[in-house]
């Protein structure tokens, strides 16, 4: 409600951490704690929390446990619940989220990104309501008040797109050493789409193409770096082969993401597409790519398109590990990559408009 500060509860064994859970929220939160599970669920009896922070490690009941009975209770079930832990292995964290859990926070706590996380996952929740009340309405208007049916249509997707736009948000807050790379990929991604359309390349692929649809969804295209350690996404120099292994899991992670949002929302259309971008950007022409080495036209042509802008990107800007090349120099490994990394059709559409990426480079830097 306005003016009413959202109710969340911090588990943990803890009563230092449940301290320092408290300074960080309280200012914006109404904060309340628990000590076990089991004070946990006597405070569900009388009170409905907006979120649930929960620790893995406690005795008796574990986070584990805990979620499966908080899933197992249609007066608990919808709470969304985020795991606190000091665990970091991946596997730890496709478990949590296979149990329900809508995040997985690493301990030490980052304090600004433990509050971005909050304020993501409950606007999540906010317009899965929303768009739940509103599917109702554009049902039973349908027939008879197109106006009305349009008008709400059209809040939907302002309620997408700002989904999506906190969603990229918060990947940038992560790994901000890219500097409004989704901006960039987003606007590379509109100069090919239009391009293929204009040319007729894959002209019967591209023929029924949304492209502000496309545009949109294909700022998720690195949302599962949110899962990924800060080590990792703010190392300053090359990672290991180990690193970068992990690293290559946010694709998978990403579209799990996109799925869990997709479930809530029960709107496939835009994030139909978004799993596309995620899934396969990382994906070669000859079949060197991940997650699933897939080659050639095997890989899903908004993939192969997403690939050359979020190349051409990574190439020109300024990382850790290496200077920014320039546009020059970014064009020529491109074209020196089709039939290796690049479709071959789509590097020619891109050397036409090449130029129009180096404008883009120029006004966003």
């Amino acid at each position: 409600m306005d003016g009413e500060k959202a109710l969340i509860i911090i588990v943990d064994d803890s009563p230092a951490n449940l301290r320092i859970g408290e300074n960080i929220l309280g200012e914006k939160y109404t904060v309340a704690t628990a000590l076990s599970a089991e004070n946990l669920f006597s405070f569900l009896e009388n009170n409905s929390p907006a979120l649930i922070l929960l620790d893995i490690e406690m005795p008796e009941i574990d986070g584990y446990e805990a979620i499966k009975i908080l899933k197992s209770k249609p007066e608990t079930r919808d709470i969304p619940v985020i795991f606190l832990t000091a665990r970091s292995e991946s596997d730890d964290e496709l478990e949590g989220l296979s149990l329900g859990a809508i995040d997985f926070i690493t301990k030490p706590i980052h304090p600004p990104l433990l509050l971005k996380r909050i304020e993501l996952h409950l606007l999540v929740e906010e317009q899965r309501k929303i768009l739940k009340q509103q599917a109702a309405e554009l049902k039973y208007f349908n027939d008879n008040l197109q106006k009305m049916v349009n008008k709400k249509t059209q809040n939907v997707l302002e309620l997408q797109n700002a989904l999506l736009k906190t969603m990229a948000e918060l990947v940038e807050y992560r790994d901000d050493i890219t500097g409004r790379h989704i901006e960039r990929t987003q606007r590379g991604i509109r100069i090919l789409l239009n391009e293929i359309k204009d040319s007729d390349v894959y002209g019967e692929e591209s023929r029924n193409w949304d492209i502000e649809l496309l545009v949109q969804s294909c700022q998720l295209h690195d949302v599962g770096k949110i899962f990924i350690s800060d080590n990792i996404l703010r190392k300053p120099g090359k990672l290991t082969k180990e690193e970068f292994e992990d690293m290559k899991v946010h694709t998978k992670i990403g579209k799990q993401i996109v799925e869990k949002v997709e479930f809530l929302a029960k709107e496939s259309e835009f994030l139909k597409y978004a799993k596309v971008f995620v899934i396969s950007h990382h994906e070669w022409w000859n079949g060197n790519g991940y997650p699933n080495e897939l080659k050639g036209n095997d890989i899903p042509l908004l993939g192969r398109i997403m690939a050359i802008a979020d190349v051409y990107d990574a190439l020109v800007s300024i990382r850790p590990y290496k200077k920014a090349f320039s546009h020059e120099e970014a064009v020529k490994i491109i074209s020196e990559g089709s039939g290796i990394q690049f479709d071959p059709a789509l590097v020619e559409v891109f050397m036409r408009v090449a130029d129009r990426f180096k404008e883009v480079q120029r006004s966003c830097a």
